[in-house]
């Protein structure tokens, strides 16, 4: 304290020096202020540390009073230098004793010193063992951590590598699916625990190669799979199909049970209990099977009698093993995509009909075979995967091949003539159907198709029976059929439901009233209906739409086929009027066994033909029709004959009167007359034929006969008027009147029995009334009663008179020359004149 307040004295002092000029007395109030700051800071110099003192020493020079200040620091210095000496004079002794024991503690330290020395010398000796044998357990200590540590370590790398090994024969052994679990577990576990070690960095190096080896390898799987199920669709739609028929053909008890047998159920429930989703081995296996085929052997079923199910033909591991492997790896969407594509791309390959397929029925199940397979594998994976394919995709899959089934059918039936064919293809197409909607695909676009092929069906039927129907009107003999024995009688009444007691009296051997395609055409009719019966089977059609759609085609059969014909083998060259008569005979009684054909449809399809709306068969008038057209043949043909005779008439039309002597008919008319005779006697009394059955025959030779009259009245009536004949004389007109008396001769005589009175003479009522006129020259008679109905030549035109006469004008005026110098010649031309006159007048009248 004394040596540092040194510099500040004199600093002080110095400055008292120069401040002690100013006068104290005028400072005095100014002294007691500044007395009290110095105070002030010598007692902050003296509690302050020293590093801190500057700012105190700079507050006293900033004033002006530092020399009083350094007066007051030098009385504060001699204070304490006073107490101090006071306080060193009272511990002196005390100090001097502390020596003393200092110097004798001294020597004693240095003997301790000594001991301590030598202690620590022996017990460094002595510790030598010690410390060897700690470093010998710290030495140990280390390696039980480095093991422990070591321990630890492989604790965590052991599984990584029994993992890594059981990848790699997992690997090895293509278990991929299995594998990939493995690896996923490797990875997200077994090498984070294990730490950074060399290993784990190649293996986590090569997890992503493996992986896509194993994405990769299963998709090659799926792509033979793929290729397999398209290869072998037609075997599995075959087995299907198989199965649809087997249980269609069960009873009812046995269609009760479950739907194991169809293949589908079973399989469904075999998946559902093993689980698609889990792993067969407990370590991520295979969900189904390891086997990598598409197609299992039929051979391994364990029953050999039980015809396998069509699922059970088919491996579909690889495409659960893919699906749950890219489901892993996080490309479900991916694989889900390429599949559907695959499988869009297979079905239009499925769809596309062969060229040739309407050729032969194989060519149609083949196709359907394929198709059939092709969507039981959709819908078995459809139901055991859980959205791989979902219903709308199916579905959308089956309006595809619907549309284009519907279409191909169309095409390729078109091309088909062969009604067996068609037939066999119908019963391929419903069990196609059943098949598949036994599966739950709609399938009535394929029944209504059926419906239309129908139509195609029947135009084919008719087609074949046309000629059927010709080939036995063809190969008929058109005579009645001799029977002489039972069994030959019963034989044809089994073909045809004759019911006639009068000719079951008569005693063999004897005659059927029809010929042979009676008989024939009745079978071929049932034989038709039983054509059409057997396509509506199996068609999920009701009875009345049955017996509907049988009436229809039969009736066109009836109508348009067998009339056809019928027209044909009436209407053909050579057809005697003995077979015209047969045909009529047939046609009788093939259209009284039009009701029979009735019941016998109403029979097979169990309809009642009472039934309202029930669509009548048109045979009646079918057969009349027929019938009709051979009646107008026969007077066609007849007419014809006719004809044919009078082509041979010779008239001499300018011959005179004779004088005397009776005119004989013409030779032509004669044979004509006796060509009459002989046919009508034909017509009325059918050799072999009993009476009773003559009836029809006998009404239409009635009319015949009366056609005969008229054709040879309306032909001698035009041989009067042709125009080539412009000359007449009474004495042709004499011969004519002859003939004419000779065809009401034959008329009178009844040709034809059933005539009443002189029907038949009406036929030649108004020739006989204008021969009457002319030969008799009643033409007053004529005049006065025209128009009355009591007239006696009401038959007679005015305007055939008036060109009859005008040919008498013409033959008396070509004989003028002679006529001039014979009066009665004049007179009868005069009176000629005056007929014609009055003719004239008389049509005037009635015809203005």
């Amino acid at each position: 304290m004394t040596h540092r307040a040194q510099p500040v004295r004199s600093a002080w002092l110095g400055s008292a020096q120069l401040s002690s000029e100013p006068s104290t007395a005028t400072c005095r109030m100014a002294s007691m202020e500044t007395a009290a700051e110095h105070e002030r800071i010598l007692r902050e110099i003296e509690s302050t540390d020293t590093n801190c003192i500057g700012p105190t020493l700079r507050s006293v020079y900033d004033g002006q009073e530092h020399g009083l200040f350094m007066e007051k620091l030098d009385v504060r210095i001699r204070n304490h230098d006073r107490e101090i000496e006071k306080m060193c004079n009272h511990h002196f002794q005390g100090f001097v004793d502390s020596i003393t024991e200092l110097l004798k503690v001294r020597g004693e330290a240095q003997k301790l010193k000594s001991q301590v020395t030598e202690t620590n010398r022996r017990l460094q000796d002595d510790g030598k063992v010690l410390i060897t044998s700690m470093e010998e357990l710290k030495q140990c200590r280390v390696q039980q951590r480095n093991i422990a540590t070591t321990i630890d370590k492989l604790s965590h790398c052991l599984p990584v590598l029994e993992m890594y090994s059981r990848l790699q024969e997992q690997m090895r052994a293509k278990r991929y699916y299995p594998a990939l679990r493995t690896l996923e577990q490797l990875e997200h576990t077994c090498l984070p625990r294990a730490g950074q070690y060399r290993f784990c960095s190649i293996m986590a190096e090569n997890i992503p190669k493996l992986r896509t080896q194993i994405r990769d390898t299963a998709m090659t799987q799926l792509r033979d799979f793929l290729e397999s199920i398209r290869k072998h669709s037609d075997k599995i739609g075959e087995t299907a199909i198989k199965q649809a028929q087997l249980q269609r053909s069960l009873d009812s008890s046995v269609a009760t049970q479950p739907r194991a047998l169809f293949g589908r159920r079973g399989r469904k429930e075999a998946v559902a209990a093993t689980g698609t989703g889990t792993d067969s081995d407990g370590q991520g296996g295979s969900p189904v099977s390891e086997q990598d085929s598409g197609i299992l052997d039929v051979e391994d079923e364990e029953e050999d009698d039980e015809v396998p199910g069509a699922h059970d033909l088919v491996d579909f591991s690889p495409v659960y093993r893919c699906l749950h492997i890219y489901t892993v790896l996080g490309l479900r969407d991916v694989f889900e995509n390429y599949y559907r594509k695959q499988r869009r791309k297979q079905a239009r390959l499925v769809l596309q009909p062969h060229s040739n397929m309407h050729e032969t029925l194989e060519g149609y199940r083949r196709y359907f075979n394929q198709i059939v397979g092709f969507f039981v594998v959709e819908d078995h994976v459809l139901h055991t995967t859980q959205g791989l394919v979902n219903r709308a995709y199916v579905e959308e899959l089956w309006e595809l091949a619907l549309s284009k089934i519907v279409a191909a059918l169309r095409t390729h039936s078109s091309y088909c003539d062969d009604p067996d064919l068609v037939l066999d293809l119908k019963n391929l197409i419903v069990l196609f159907a059943d098949t598949l909607q036994g599966y739950g695909f709609p399938v009535s676009q394929l029944f209504d198709m059926l419906l239309e092929m129908r139509e195609q069906y029947g135009e084919i039927l008719l087609k074949k029976w046309n000629i059927t129907f010709r080939q036995v009107l063809d190969q008929d003999n058109y005579s009645p059929i001799p029977v002489s024995t039972e069994q030959e009688y019963r034989h044809y009444t089994s073909q045809f439901p004759l019911q006639d007691p009068e000719l079951d009296k008569l005693p063999f051997p004897k005659k059927l009233p029809f010929s042979e395609f009676v008989p024939k055409v009745y079978c071929q009719l049932k034989e038709f209906i039983y054509a059409c019966l057997k396509y509506s089977e199996d068609l999920h059609l009701s009875s009345t739409e049955v017996d509907d759609m049988i009436r229809k085609s039969t009736n066109l059969l009836l109508t348009r086929t067998l009339s056809h014909c019928l027209q044909y083998a009436i209407k053909k060259k050579n057809v005697g009027l003995a077979e015209l008569v047969q045909v009529i005979i047939n046609t009788t009684h093939l259209e009284q066994s039009c009701h029979f054909l009735e019941e016998f449809i109403s029979n097979i399809t169990n309809v009642p033909p009472d039934t309202v709306n029930a669509t009548k068969l048109y045979g009646t008038s079918t057969f009349k029709d027929a019938r009709h057209a051979a009646e107008a043949e026969i007077y066609t043909s007849l007419n014809a004959k006719i004809d044919q005779f009078l082509q041979l008439a010779d008239y001499d039309w300018l011959a005179a009167v004779q004088g005397g002597g009776t005119l004989t008919a013409s030779d032509y008319l004669i044979d004509l007359i006796a060509f009459l005779k002989s046919t009508f006697s034909v017509f009325t009394n059918l050799p072999g034929t009993p009476i009773e059955h003559a009836t029809l025959p006998g009404k239409v030779a009635q009319t015949a006969c009366m056609s005969a009259c008229k054709h040879i009245s309306t032909s001698l009536m035009q041989l009067l008027l042709d125009p080539e004949v412009r000359q007449i004389s009474m004495g042709a007109l004499h011969q004519l009147n002859t003939d004419v008396k000779e065809c009401e001769s034959f008329a009178r005589a009844g040709p034809v029995a059933g005539f009443q009175g002189d029907t038949l003479l009406l036929a030649f009522s108004d020739l006989r009334q204008l021969l009457e006129l002319f030969t008799q020259w009643d033409w007053s008679t004529y005049l006065a009663d025209y128009g009355k109905p009591t007239c006696k030549y009401l038959r007679v035109n005015p305007h055939t008179a008036l060109a009859l006469l005008e040919k008498m004008k013409e033959m008396s005026r070509k004989n003028n020359v002679f006529a001039q110098f014979r009066k009665t010649d004049r007179d009868r031309q005069k009176l000629i004149d005056t007929v014609i006159k009055q003719l004239r007048n008389l049509i005037a009248q009635h015809h203005t």
